[in-house]
């Protein structure tokens, strides 16, 4: 069995392109539910907001590069939690907030954001701690990987479907209303499907490997949700923003992760293999997260509860 770090996944470039569209319609599936007002809505809790954003995308991705420190897997391993830490998150968490009974507004709110700024944020935070870690680097270096590249890769299937989406839900608001749940239930269950055919193709591959990367992405996906819910704990935020904030920051979007792998580290062994297992691990983990929180419900501020909570 030739190490991980040596072994490319198969993906053809036509399945490639269509993965781009699907994960693109699935940003412009997000964007549909999203609305002006929502970017409005974070002057009225600004700090809930920032403690969101910033466990995301500064404290996450920290405690990522010590995890990998830590449990000191492959180069390709490493770099692949380091990526999956550096994704956005997609609507799925939304939708668990609801079922949690968290701040659903809140929620919206953190989405929209961050996707916004993970055009920006995302392929500067993975050259970043990529470019720092001991064993990854030099596998990142010999990959020569070009972070405007990346970003201009991440601005076409997630910044202009979700600019489309927003314009969509608020120039045609009555065709949104009919389209938007059609539109968010298929582009999950197309990425899904693209997820599972990834991984079908290369089922050998994911049968040899999944064993070293399973442990480290169940404690990679339980300390996300952990590191949300702790940095909103420590900021005083109740019980309510804490669900969300901890959903938001638990839930990466791990298809987008696999796009890129596939588009830019020629489907490497680790890296891919982290992002499969991730995507389906990280959505039964936020259910059985959700349902639990479900059974206890929180108490909800009065300002908050006169909020329309769309899921």
């Amino acid at each position: 069995m030739l190490p991980v770090d040596e072994i490319r996944l198969n993906f053809n470039p036509a399945s490639l392109v269509v993965l781009n569209v699907v994960l693109g319609f699935l940003m412009f599936g997000i964007a549909l539910d999203t609305r002006v007002a929502d970017f409005k809505r974070v002057l009225r809790m600004p700090g809930a907001m920032a403690v969101g954003i910033a466990a995301q995308f500064i404290v996450l991705p920290a405690v990522t590069f010590v995890l990998t420190l830590l449990l000191q897997p492959g180069p390709s391993i490493a770099l692949g939690m380091i990526l999956v830490a550096c994704c956005p998150p997609g609507n799925v968490s939304n939708i668990l907030t609801h079922r949690a009974g968290g701040n659903v507004a809140l929620s919206v709110s953190m989405t929209a954001i961050s996707n916004a700024l993970a055009i920006v944020l995302m392929p500067l935070n993975f050259a970043f701690w990529g470019g720092m870690h001991p064993t990854a680097a030099p596998l990142l270096r010999s990959i020569a990987l070009d972070p405007l590249e990346m970003a201009g890769h991440i601005v076409a299937i997630i910044g202009i479907p979700f600019v489309l989406g927003i314009l969509c839900a608020e120039k045609l608001p009555r065709l949104t209303q009919r389209v938007n749940k059609p539109v968010r239930i298929l582009s999950f269950v197309c990425l899904i499907g693209f997820i599972i055919g990834a991984v079908a193709g290369n089922w050998r591959y994911f049968l040899d490997y999944v064993g070293l990367v399973l442990l480290a992405v169940a404690l990679h996906d339980a300390l996300a949700f952990g590191t949300g819910y702790a940095c909103a704990r420590l900021s005083g935020l109740p019980d309510y923003d804490r669900r969300a904030v901890s959903i938001e920051v638990g839930i990466r979007n791990a298809g987008l992760g696999l796009v890129l792998i596939f588009s830019f580290f020629g489907g490497l062994g680790g890296m891919a293999v982290v992002a499969g297992v991730w995507g389906f691990w990280d959505i039964i983990a936020g259910l059985a997260l959700a349902g639990w929180w479900g059974r206890r419900p929180a108490a909800v501020p009065p300002a908050d509860g006169a909020r329309e909570q769309r899921a």
